[in-house]
């Protein structure tokens, strides 16, 4: 994709790769909406890159739909729409123990924001026999999050719905790509600012991930990996589920902290 004067959107847009990801966009030549629910931290970014501010709520399907209908009135045809809102909290014990409150919410954000943005997307797209879907999931959604089962099962759901999108739309000029990074120096991590701007292994800046995700678009990737290794865990998962479990199992027990829970900071904070 050429993304020279492209209307592209960026939800989640404020902050982590979403606001690296505008930022990228607006360097390519797009003209970029900047939506997120936080509005006054959108209006920074959307300044930084020449571009617009939307406040949308991406688990109420209706803040979807509207934010794609302000776009279309105020700059025209949607080109490229990137899912990119997420969050994670962790699970307080057992993997069935986060709240139902919290698998809902990570099923709204996760899954129905892709779905939300494809359903009002799709027909105009086919009807133009042109566009491009990208949503934004996780390492989580090809492997497993440890500590975090809402989060690693909605992942998963999520690069399912990005397949079905491209087995589905493909043939209609409908180009769909998955964005399934491991670990990014973000808010997400749940480290202090000290602790972030220490160097971590393994763990990518958001900046980077963008130009990733930014090179995949151009090439029309549909499985974007910013961090390459992905692809070789994905190969033992599935050759050998069981050493693959096992070696999980190991991984887990080294994060465990004096209280007997997982903490997953630790991951970062040994590296």
């Amino acid at each position: 994709m050429n993304l020279q004067n492209k209307i592209a959107v960026v939800t989640g847009g404020a902050g982590g790769i979403g606001s690296a990801l505008c930022h990228q966009l607006s360097a390519k030549g797009a003209k970029v909406v900047v939506s997120d629910l936080n509005l006054s931290a959108a209006e920074e970014i959307a300044a930084a890159v020449g571009g617009v501010a939307v406040q949308c709520n991406v688990a109420d399907e209706q803040s979807v739909i509207d934010l794609i209908k302000t776009t279309e009135a105020e700059l025209g045809q949607i080109d490229l729409f990137c899912s990119n809102a997420g969050f994670g909290v962790g699970e307080p014990d057992h993997a069935a123990s986060a709240s139902n409150e919290v698998w809902q919410r990570n099923w709204d954000v996760h899954v129905m924001a892709h779905v939300y943005a494809s359903r009002a997307l799709i027909p105009g797209m086919k009807e133009r026999g042109e566009g491009y879907l990208l949503n934004v999931a996780s390492a989580a959604g090809l492997l497993s999050q440890i500590s975090d089962a809402a989060y690693t099962a909605t992942k998963h759901a999520a690069v399912a719905f990005a397949e079905s999108l491209a087995i589905t739309h493909a043939d209609d000029g409908i180009n769909v790509s998955v964005v399934c990074p491991q670990y990014v120096n973000t808010n997400i991590l749940g480290l202090s600012e000290q602790e972030r701007a220490k160097p971590m292994k393994g763990v990518l800046t958001a900046e980077y991930c963008a130009e990733v995700i930014v090179d995949g678009i151009e090439k029309e990737e549909f499985l974007i990996t910013p961090h390459p290794e992905v692809r070789d865990f994905m190969l033992h998962r599935a050759g050998d589920p069981n050493r693959w479990l096992s070696g999980m199992r190991r991984f887990r027990q080294s994060l465990i902290d004096e209280n007997g829970k997982v903490d997953f900071r630790n991951v970062f904070r040994q590296s």
